[in-house]
């Protein structure tokens, strides 16, 4: 990450005066400029399958290169001071609450060893998605994803086929199962903050989320149960002996879970006038005091782990920094995209916006579900939320009465659809790393995408013919 390092001086010497900085006028932006993110996201895609090794050691700086290409002509365009600020902006509010948390969340969950030999017999498989299902929308699918998901590879590793459990572990603990509370994903939790009932999701997007479930968890279990009948499924030798009862160690990581989920609804809930302007950027007190507690929280759970819960997880960070690198080039390329998203209809996607009115001039919500839902399969689907929310008036009362359709369309868009790729939502490549990182052969960006394509999508179409028609 040192060209970002070196970028962010010489622009911090050039640039006469910060606040005079403004909002980046999207209406005003070609296409072009969203050439940086696209070539990251066909980085991520492509380069771990044309020269893996040089993927694997050197992913970092193709992130930082995609990042300087849109920095460096955004800066002689538009001047240091806008290139600073929007640098600034993307780094604290978005990226580092961001990695923040999920840095929080991959190390408390990283120091909770569930011992003992689960066998990943299909029945099992199937109990634990539900498991996580329920648990992603009260402690968010970072959280239910970062706690099952090692346990889950543990209970399979003496079995042959154990990709396509992480594959549908991603479809319903990283994205669906987060859709019936604001604490469940950041799109819904962004609707909060707007002025949306905490239980608004749980009663109007309840019937899609259980029939995305109840199908994704019988499917799951006739796949798995196919797999599992082979005569060649299973390793001679269990890596996993059955000399241990089964239960909890590190079991003081699950008070600092709580912790971890209260700073979060504190957040929400608290309202402050203190603010800080750096550099353009609007830091609020509650934020602050979120983002520094969960520092906190991370330095208990390494301090109060012990060393043998750490190795019996095979605890590491390589997935964390695989992550945390890949995203900060994916947030700073973001942002001409968001903003071109933002301009609405005088925007260069603006025949995307208009798609979802009704020549009546009436919303359209089976074209608010897959507009929001695409954009979500490859742009930060919080963005993308507010994005559909405002283009349908951003009226909290409104939206939750006579449009609630609409409203429920956004909504179950912005989470069910996060799982069509594997930066959809940050749970799923957080997930595919750690499951590497335990041997598990996982398909490629294009390969998952078939996975998703062939399920998920007849299924969402299904959802548009009964719910958002």
């Amino acid at each position: 990450m040192k060209p970002f390092r070196w970028l962010t001086f010489v622009l911090l010497g050039a640039m006469p005066c910060l606040a005079l900085a403004a909002d980046i006028d999207g209406s005003a932006l070609p296409l072009w400029w969203g050439i940086p993110f696209a070539g990251i996201l066909l980085s991520i895609a492509v380069m771990p399958l044309l020269a893996p090794i040089f993927w694997h050691h050197h992913f970092g700086k193709v992130a930082a290169a995609w990042g300087l290409l849109f920095l460096a002509p955004f800066a002689l365009t538009f001047g240091p001071g806008m290139a600073w600020v929007s640098l600034v902006h993307a780094l604290l509010a978005e990226y580092l609450p961001f990695v923040i948390l999920l840095t929080a969340l991959f190390t408390v969950a990283g120091g909770i060893y569930i011992r003992g030999n689960l066998h990943g017999s299909p029945a099992l498989n199937t109990t634990l998605l539900a498991l996580g299902a329920v648990l992603a929308s009260f402690m968010g699918t970072t959280g239910a994803s970062m706690l099952l998901i090692r346990p889950l590879i543990r209970a399979n590793d003496n079995r042959v086929h154990k990709a396509h459990v992480v594959i549908f572990f991603i479809f319903i603990v990283s994205n669906v199962g987060g859709s019936l509370t604001p604490l469940g994903d950041p799109p819904l939790f962004l609707g909060f903050l707007k002025g949306i009932d905490f239980f608004w999701t749980l009663a109007h997007i309840f019937p899609e989320t259980l029939f995305m479930l109840l199908v994704l968890l019988a499917l799951f279990y006739a796949i798995d149960s196919w797999f599992y009948r082979h005569r060649e499924e299973m390793l001679p030798r269990d890596p996993t002996p059955d000399t241990r009862s089964i239960g909890f160690d590190g079991k003081v990581n699950f008070a600092l879970l709580g912790m971890v989920v209260a700073l979060v609804l504190l957040s929400g809930f608290w309202k402050s006038p203190v603010v800080f302007n750096i550099a353009g950027t609007d830091v609020g007190l509650p934020g602050i005091v979120r983002d520094v507690g969960l520092l906190i929280v991370t330095g208990l759970s390494l301090w109060l782990t012990p060393k043998s819960v750490h190795d019996s997880n095979q605890f590491g960070w390589a997935p964390m920094q695989e992550v945390a690198k890949l995203f900060a080039g994916i947030f700073l390329t973001i942002i001409p995209v968001i903003a071109m998203l933002k301009a609405g209809v005088d925007g260069p996607f603006g025949a995307i916006v208009s798609a979802v009115t009704r020549p009546d001039g009436s919303p359209d919500p089976a074209m608010y579900f897959w507009a929001t839902g695409i954009l979500s399969s490859f742009l930060d689907n919080a963005p993308t939320y507010l994005v559909f929310f405002n283009t349908a008036g951003g009226d909290p009362a409104t939206l939750m009465t006579t449009m609630a359709p609409t409203l429920a369309a956004i909504s179950a868009g912005a989470v069910f659809m996060g799982a069509n790729t594997y930066i959809g939502n940050a749970p799923n490549l957080m997930v595919k790393a750690i499951a590497e990182d335990r041997g598990v052969k996982m398909p490629s960006f294009f390969g998952y995408m078939l996975w998703s394509f062939g399920i998920l999508v007849p299924l969402f179409v299904l959802i548009t013919f009964i719910w958002f028609r």
